[in-house]
């Protein structure tokens, strides 16, 4: 169903019911709506931070109140008190693989018609708001990592043959698994999430040619863009990257005003680790804090149900890892990684030292549940000559494999 789904220009609508579809199945699985149901404490944070506030009370409320556009059907999410139901109903439920593709976001689906909302933009980019999200993806992701998680990988989940198909088949071929073992030997849903691909599944392409850069990321091209600015205004459909902002203001930042960009996206259903680009030295290495769930006002639903259209956006404002790299080439020289979490999927793990020698296609780093995005950024006056696999960067492009080329430095 998903490839017909991705080839449908009803795709946006089909997945908006799916959403609403799940959330009604949920609702019913809750217990009773009682006011004095007792939260998980970090939930009944984020409930008391809204309701002591009174700018956050208003959008909270009027997000559910204000209507999206396209869709006529009712939103399942009745008012903020339900999605705070909702939210902990899920803090002990691990994402499951079915039909309906939205379930594999289930936060994501909660919270879909608010986030196209004016009042939906504001609240998602309050500092405040982001503090509470982000405590609830890591009470979430906790128990992604625990045992209990397990109970979706069974053969009538992400081990069945339809899963199988979507994460591109030959699974025990290409990832360290073990089918003799309950649950192919995976410990956790973060565990199976966050597989790692067998030594022969991807060869590092050139490894002692530092003049080829490798695809840090299993990801396919979404953009390449040169002589960036350091002031975009980046929330504007079709306009420049903000460098200032992706770089989180870092003091190397002037270091790449003007330079390029190349931007790549990842799937739900694929890789979900990094690896370096180059051959090098990891120079400096942090997850810089963003927003979670934060949308552009452009594009209305078909921003989230199409994710890669949120790329360019996201790259700015959403928290990410960055990893500044000085290459052993030095018409490189300095380089960064930058790994861009997304929704759901925001959790950036850097598994690498400031000081380190890397080595072309070593691992980094990770996105726990999920990732959405990567950009390569070089310097002014670096020359690359891309090598993008017969793909062109877009919507429609198709993943290149990690650690082949991607790129090379001519001298």
């Amino acid at each position: 169903m998903q490839t017909e789904i991705e080839e449908s220009p009803f795709r946006n609508i089909l997945l908006d019911q799916w959403s609403q579809q799940w959330i009604e199945e949920l609702t019913k699985s809750m217990p009773p709506d009682g006011r004095n149901y007792k939260f998980h404490p970090v939930v009944e944070s984020f409930r008391d931070a809204i309701e002591s506030s009174a700018e956050l009370t208003m959008h909270f409320t009027q997000m559910f109140i204000e209507k999206p556009g396209k869709y006529k059907a009712p939103n399942q999410v009745k008012d903020y008190y339900h999605m705070i139901q909702l939210l902990d109903h899920i803090l002990t439920k691990a994402p499951e693989y079915n039909d309906n593709f939205m379930a594999i976001f289930p936060i994501t689906a909660i919270l879909s018609r608010p986030l196209e909302t004016v009042s939906g933009h504001a609240a998602f980019l309050n500092a405040t708001v982001n503090h509470h999200i982000k405590s609830i993806l890591n009470v979430w992701s906790n128990f992604l990592r625990s045992p209990e998680s397990c109970y979706v990988l069974t053969t009538n989940g992400w081990f069945s043959t339809r899963a199988m198909d979507w994460m591109g088949g030959n699974f025990e071929r290409d990832f360290m698994c073990d089918p003799s073992k309950p649950h192919c030997g995976f410990t956790s849903w973060d565990d199976f999430f966050t597989r790692q691909f067998r030594p022969h599944a991807r060869p590092v392409a050139y490894p002692d040619d530092n003049k080829v850069i490798v695809n840090p990321c299993e990801a396919a091209p979404f953009r390449i863009e040169s002589n960036v600015t350091k002031h975009g205004t980046f929330w504007i459909k079709g306009t420049p990257y903000n460098i200032k902002l992706m770089l989180a203001d870092d003091s190397l930042t002037d270091r790449f005003v003007g330079g390029t960009v190349y931007q790549g996206f990842l799937n739900a259903n694929t890789y979900h680790r990094w690896h370096s680009p180059v051959n090098g030295k990891i120079v400096k290495a942090y997850v810089e804090d963003g927003t979670y769930y934060s949308l552009p006002l452009i594009d209305g639903y078909e921003n989230l149900t199409n994710p890669p259209v949120l790329q360019h956006y996201l790259a700015n404002v959403h928290t990410r890892a960055l990893m500044f790299i000085k290459a052993d080439n030095p018409y490189i020289g300095l380089m960064c990684f930058m790994a861009v979490g997304m929704m759901d999927v925001s959790s950036c793990e850097i598994t690498i030292a400031e000081g380190q020698k890397v080595q072309k296609g070593q691992q980094t780093g990770m996105f726990h549940y999920g990732g959405s995005s990567f950009c390569l950024v070089f310097r002014p006056g670096v020359e690359l000559e891309f090598d993008l696999h017969g793909e062109t960067p877009g919507l429609t492009a198709n993943n290149i494999l990690i650690n082949t080329r991607i790129a090379t430095v001519p001298q």
